[in-house]
């Protein structure tokens, strides 16, 4: 008997239904835009970035806010409630694999109109059994099920620790973004407003020169039209920002009345982003990590339903006393043991064993297609952004000069209008250009901060697996 238990103790660490995982996905040695990325960089550019990759952008409300998001945000407690959850799934799995224990005591009067049977003979009226018992089971696992079961669950421990950093990254990188849209916004504010002075200005010039008898109604009706619209943007954009600095509030957790942000109504500098591999970016991305666990944890539980083919082995043990009276009732005489295997097979499920095993393998190839893809689209999203940073940079340049040459338009045209050498109409075209390219400027530089924004948090988003 004892050389049968070692033997089971040692096919128990055997896990001969394993299913090895597909190898990790091969990033390729470079990117499309690799020309794109070592261009960007200026000299002074630093070789690595900080965890808090917001801190490049130089901004202290910023950096207040990111730290008030990891205290605040009510996704990432979910988060951190589901790694617990997870690892006391864990701690689970590991416990069906030590021997159970149970004590019980139990006392009983019982009659029956054919008497009771005890100790050979029949006695009437009523009799009394006490009882104390301790049970002992334990299942032999012989193949691998209880082990790779745990190892699943390490597993998907380890993919819910990644999904929290994955998530925190997301917050981190959201929560910035919406900080510059909103200072985007109040900086298009700041434009409008001065528009509708400009626009009120030419306004009264407008009416001043139609009471001279020197311009025609249209004019008066033309600059109070485009007044009108004016007020009407600097309405929307008021709305927007509004709308802006509440999503920040909801993101750190508080109702949107409970946050004032003081208006700034400039936009940060976007920084240059240091140059880096491929390979580089999958070992650093959380929800690629996380990916690549479910498929560890899909293979485990291919183990797990293909064992439930072998039969199952359970030792078991009990002893205590019985008695029908509760003095010595621990004594001798009352003795009673038992202890021996267990061997359970099914013979016929109507083939249930083999629909979960194929659901398992199914399960396994959709988590393997799903890790594939997020790799994919985790090497997508650095291109995408790393062009767009680089065409938004240089688009910025373009605006700039172009709103130069706009504001010089309007100067030379309201000159004129004034002069009398040309109509309302050419200066309210040259004041709308205007408008309009500074407007483009700040919603390039916003996107281009976006762009900037996603690449440093693909690069810089350190994580520590579980």
């Amino acid at each position: 008997m004892a050389l049968a238990v070692v033997l089971l103790g040692a096919l128990s660490g055997c896990a001969v239904t394993r299913q090895d995982p597909p190898p990790a996905v091969t990033a390729p040695t470079a990117f499309k835009q690799d020309d794109l990325w070592r261009k960007a960089q200026p000299g002074t550019a630093p070789a690595t970035v900080p965890d808090q990759w917001w801190t490049l952008f130089n901004d202290p409300v910023l950096d207040d806010l990111q730290q008030r998001l990891v205290i605040g945000n009510e996704n990432l407690k979910a988060s951190i409630a589901q790694v617990a959850s997870a690892r006391a799934a864990v701690d689970a799995s590991r416990t069906v694999m030590f021997p159970t224990l149970s004590a019980g005591f139990s006392g009983t009067r019982s009659a029956s109109p054919d008497g009771n049977v005890s100790g050979g003979s029949i006695s009437r009226g009523a009799t009394n059994s006490v009882s104390l018992s301790l049970n002992a089971s334990w299942e032999a696992d012989l193949w691998g099920r209880l082990r790779l079961a745990s190892e699943g669950a390490q597993a998907t421990l380890q993919a819910s620790a990644d999904d929290l950093a994955a998530a925190r990254l997301s917050a981190q990188a959201t929560l910035a973004q919406t900080y510059f849209s909103l200072r985007t916004a109040e900086a298009q504010e700041q434009l409008y407003e001065r528009s509708v002075q400009a626009y009120e200005r030419s306004l009264a010039l407008t009416e001043a020169r139609y009471q001279g008898g020197v311009s025609a109604r249209s004019d008066v009706l033309q600059a109070q039209t485009q007044l009108r619209s004016a007020q009407a943007q600097l309405l929307e954009t008021q709305a927007s920002r509004a709308q802006l600095a509440h999503a920040i509030a909801v993101l750190l957790g508080l109702p949107p009345s409970a946050l004032d942000l003081t208006r700034q109504a400039v936009l940060p500098q976007a920084p240059a982003v240091p140059p880096m591999l491929p390979s580089e970016l999958l070992e650093r991305r959380p929800d690629i990590a996380a990916a690549q666990r479910r498929v560890a944890s899909a293979y485990a539980q291919i183990g797990v339903t293909d064992a439930a083919f072998f039969p199952s082995l359970t030792l078991s043990g009990s002893g205590g006393y019985r008695s029908s009276t509760l003095s010595n009732l621990v004594s001798a005489p009352n003795l009673f043991w038992s202890i021996g295997p267990s061997l359970a097979a099914s013979i016929f499920d109507g083939g249930s064993r083999r629909l979960a095993s194929a659901q398992a393998r199914a399960s396994a190839d959709q988590a393997t297609a799903t890790y594939r893809q997020a790799v994919l689209t985790a090497l997508q999203e650095v291109e995408d952004n790393l062009i767009l940073a680089d065409r938004l940079a240089r688009e910025a340049e373009l605006q700039q000069e172009a709103l130069v040459s706009a504001r010089r338009n309007v100067e030379l045209v309201t000159d004129q209008y004034r002069a009398g050498t040309v109509s309302f109409l050419e200066v309210t075209t040259a004041q709308n250009s205007a408008l309009t390219t500074e407007a483009s400027l700040l919603s390039v530089r916003n996107r281009q901060l976006a762009a900037v924004n996603m690449l440093l948090k693909n690069i810089a988003g350190r994580w520590t697996p579980a």
